[in-house]
C-alpha cells in the first residue's frame, strides 16, 4: 500500500515574528529556529516551556541584524550559510557575516544548543570560516546528552530534550497492534531503511507488519521503498509529512518502533516514540545507552553493527513484555517546565549585567 507526496523546498532558518517581550522580560532571546507554523517542533517547545523573564523571538535576518536581543541562541548553525544555488549561497554567507560582525559591535552573546555530533553539511570555505568564527563567539554550549563532545575549556551546561507528552494527550482508543513496526521521520540513506526493509522481508512472519512513514530527500529511495511496499503486502509506505495527531495514532498502533540508523546520538523520533509509551529498537552507542540507563528497563533496546532479524524478532518479543508490565518510561528531566528554567539559568549566566537582585 503506498502513497507518496510532492517533494518541495527544504526551507530555512528565516521566519516571521516569534513571541515578542512582554513587560515582565528581562532577557530577550532570540532563536536560530523558524516560527511555529502549526506542526510541533523544537521552537514550539522552547517558546512553551520560557519562564516569565525571557522573552522568545524566532528568526529572520532583518531582526538577526538590526532587531533588539540580549541573547543569540543558535541550534543548527549551518543553516544560516546553506543554499542550494552558487548565488543564494553568496548571499547567505553575506548575510552571515554582517550577523557576526553585528554580534562583535554589540557585544552580544552566543549561545549554541549542539543537536549534532557534527554539522550536516560541512559547506563550502566561506560557510567554514563563519562557522568557525560563530564557534569563537559562542559563550555556553548547551548539549541534549552528556555523552556529547565540546570544544576543550568552553563553558557548557547539560540540558536534555523535553517530552513530547503534554503534545499528545492520551488516545485509550488506539492500542498496540501485535506485531506492528514502525518508523517514520526525515529519510535518508544514512537512517537505514534500505536494511531494514530488507531484514523485515527476510522475516517469514505473516503477523507482521511495517509501517513507513515521512518525506524522502532521495528521489531513488523514495522508489526503491515503494517498490518494496509493492513486492510485500505487508509493508506499507506513506512519504509524505503527516499532520501530528496522524502521526501519534501511527506511534500508538506499534508494538516497536524502528530506528535502524547506522549511527544515533539525538533523535527526536525516539524521544517521541517513547513519549508515546512505544519502546524503540536503536543502534547501540555512548547516547543510546545513557538513554537506556534514564528511562529504565525495556523501552531502549539496541542492536549492535548491522541490523538482523534476529534483533527485530527479539525486541518485537520484549516490547510487548514492556507493554505487558503496564509502567511507562521515566521521562521526569524532559519536563518542559524543567527545561525551560534550565535554559533561563543559562541565558542568566551570559548575560549577568540583566539579571535583577
Amino acid at each position: 500500500m503506498v502513497r507518496r507526496a510532492g517533494r518541495g523546498g527544504t526551507g530555512g532558518p528565516e521566519g516571521p515574528a516569534g513571541v515578542e517581550p512582554t513587560a515582565r522580560a528581562r532577557i530577550r532571546v532570540l532563536h536560530v529556529l523558524p516560527a511555529p507554523n502549526g506542526t510541533t517542533q523544537y521552537v514550539d517547545h522552547m517558546i512553551g516551556a520560557a519562564p516569565p523573564e525571557i522573552a522568545i523571538l524566532t528568526f529572520s535576518w532583518p531582526r538577526a541584524v538590526f532587531g533588539a536581543y540580549d541573547v543569540l541562541h543558535v541550534h543548527w548553525p549551518e543553516l544560516l550559510v546553506r543554499e542550494r544555488t552558487p548565488v543564494g549561497r553568496v548571499i547567505k554567507a553575506a548575510l552571515a557575516y554582517t550577523l557576526l560582525l553585528r554580534l562583535e559591535l554589540t557585544e552580544t552573546p552566543v549561545v549554541r544548543t549542539v543537536h549534532d555530533v557534527a554539522p550536516q553539511a560541512s559547506g563550502d570555505r566561506l560557510a567554514r570560516s563563519f562557522l568557525e568564527r560563530l564557534d569563537r563567539r559562542t559563550a555556553l554550549w548547551i548539549r541534549l546528552n552528556p555523552t556529547t563532545p565540546l570544544p576543550p575549556g568552553v563553558r557548557a551546561a547539560t540540558i536534555p530534550h523535553g517530552h513530547y507528552r503534554s503534545v499528545f494527550p492520551p488516545d485509550p482508543g488506539t492500542r498496540a497492534e501485535p506485531g506492528r513496526l514502525f518508523l517514520f521521520g526525515l529519510i535518508r540513506r544514512n537512517k537505514g531503511v534500505e536494511r531494514l526493509l530488507d531484514v523485515f522481508r527476510a522475516v517469514n512472519d505473516p503477523v507482521m507488519r511495517l509501517t513507513v512513514v515521512g518525506r524522502s530527500q532521495d528521489a531513488a529511495l523514495a522508489d526503491h521503498i515503494e517498490a518494496a511496499a509493492r513486492a510485500d503486502h505487508r509493508i506499507e509506505a506513506r512519504l509524505e509529512i503527516v499532520p501530528d495527531d496522524v502521526l501519534a495514532r501511527e506511534v500508538r498502533r506499534a508494538e516497536l518502533v524502528v530506528l535502524p540508523y547506522q549511527d544515533m546520538h539525538n533523535s527526536g523520533a525516539a524521544l517521541l516514540a517513547l513519549s508515546l509509551d512505544r519502546p524503540v529498537l536503536v543502534p547501540r552507542s555512548a547516547a543510546t545507552d545513557a538513554l537506556a540507563r534514564e528511562v529504565g528497563e525495556g523501552w531502549v533496546l539496541m542492536f549492535d553493527s548491522v541490523l538482523q532479524p534476529a534483533d527485530l524478532l527479539r525486541a518485537t518479543a520484549v516490547a510487548r513484555m514492556t507493554r505487558e508490565r503496564g509502567t511507562r518510561p521515566h521521562l521526569d528531566e524532559r519536563d518542559w517546565e524543567r527545561v525551560g528554567r534550565r535554559h533561563a539559568e543559562a541565558y542568566r549566566k551570559v548575560v549577568p549585567h540583566l539579571v535583577g537582585p
